[in-house]
Order: C-alpha cells, then sequence, then structure tokens
C-alpha cells in the first residue's frame, strides 16, 4: 500500500540545515498495524505527516497504491488526504463551539457531502465508538477519552483505507488509553490500515510490527 524510497526532509533554520529525516525506506502493507516508536526528535512525527500528505519530502519517493505522490498536484493531494487518509492526533483538534455530532460532521461538510446524510453517517461513526448518548456534548462536556473517541469517529466518517494516529494516547490515562488503543485496533481488523506514532512502549507493544527511529533514521523492526 505505501512505499518509501530513500526519503528526506531537510529544515531550512536561519542559515542551518535540520536533517528530520535522513534516507528513510519502509514499505507497510494494506491491513497491517505498524507503531512507529523514537523519542521526541526523532523524525516519527514528520514521518508521519509525509505519509499523511501533510508534507513533501526533499528528495526521495512516496508511492500510496502505485502512485508518486510527489507526482501530484497540491489538489491532487488534499482529495487523496480526504479521501484515503484518517487523521488521530494526541490533542484531539474539535473545535470546541460545535457538539461532538458537528465535529464529526466537518470532514463531509468539507467534502460537499449533503446536510442529511452528513448526519446520518456522523450519527453512525458516533454509535460506533459508544457515543450515541453524547451526540450533542461539546467537547469540554466530554471526558478526555470521550473527545478523542470523537476523533476517530470524525478519523473514519469518509472510511479511509490509512489511518494514522499520532501519540493517541499521550493525553490519556492509562484506561482511557487501553479504551481507545483496542477501538483503534478494531478498525484495523475491520480492514483498515493503522500506523500509531508513540514514544509509549506499551502502546507500542501492542502492534504486530514496532519500527523505532532515532535522529531522523530507521534503526530496526520487530515483527
Amino acid at each position: 500500500m505505501i512505499r518509501l524510497e530513500e526519503v528526506w526532509r531537510i529544515y531550512r533554520v536561519g542559515e542551518s540545515e535540520v536533517q528530520a529525516l535522513k534516507g528513510v525506506s519502509l514499505e507497510i502493507r494494506r491491513g497491517e498495524h505498524l507503531s512507529l516508536m523514537g523519542p521526541s526528535g526523532s523524525g516519527k512525527s514528520t514521518l508521519m505527516h509525509i505519509l499523511g500528505c501533510l508534507d513533501r519530502p526533499t528528495r526521495g519517493r512516496y508511492l500510496f497504491e502505485g502512485r508518486d505522490v510527489g507526482t501530484l498536484s497540491d489538489e491532487e493531494r488534499s482529495l487523496l488526504r480526504q479521501r484515503e487518509i484518517g487523521f488521530v492526533f494526541q490533542f484531539f483538534h474539535l473545535l470546541p463551539r460545535l457538539d461532538a455530532l458537528g465535529n464529526v460532521e466537518l470532514p463531509m461538510l468539507f467534502a460537499g457531502i449533503p446536510r442529511g446524510e452528513r448526519r446520518r453517517r456522523a450519527r453512525e461513526a458516533l454509535d460506533a465508538v459508544g457515543l450515541s448518548d453524547r451526540l450533542d456534548h461539546r467537547p469540554d462536556q466530554l471526558s478526555g477519552g470521550q473527545r478523542q473517541r470523537v476523533a476517530i469517529a470524525r478519523a473514519v466518517v469518509m472510511e479511509p483505507s490509512l489511518l494514522l494516529a499520532d501519540e493517541p494516547t499521550g493525553n490519556l490515562d492509562r484506561s482511557s488509553a487501553g479504551e481507545v488503543m483496542e477501538l483503534l485496533e478494531a478498525l484495523n481488523r475491520a480492514g483498515r490500515t493503522l500506523v500509531v506514532v508513540t514514544h509509549d512502549p506499551e502502546v507500542a507493544s501492542r502492534a504486530p510490527r514496532v519500527v523505532r527511529m532515532s535522529d531522523g533514521e530507521l534503526l530496526e523492526e520487530e515483527g
């Protein structure tokens, strides 16, 4: 499904260069559950941004389902993100003025899906994550675990083939973290490719395959 070939990401900071990724090559199969593990500054979030088409490599190739992402226009990359990639972040990124239903509707609103269908699909997505009784609750009326479940519902409501989770348990207590990981793993078992970026060994060990990073490079794999 995904193939990275000698991917580098270099940033200019004043007159200096920061090499965030250094010749990363990686393959991820469709339906796989992979953990990307490393300390802060290891390059794992930069790699996730490239996988999610939120950033471009400085050099090297990124192939998604055989398509060279580097050759796509900005509009084509945006459509790829919208249709094929779902994101779950550590800080939820929910809009505080919207209730749970409104937050889950957002990707469909941007995609031009009619209001009636948006409502139906958002309700179904929230029901699937166990929040059918919290549809009209705003983020400040929800626990951390519930907010992350809203974020997961929003991430999958467009039925993406790839789910990218960046430190999805970083702001949760251990019990809520376990519930969120069980939910993500259920989505993986249903056929979605799941990549979890984490620095937590317990979270990483739940994946059949663990890839470790340090200083912008892949160090080793398990599984």
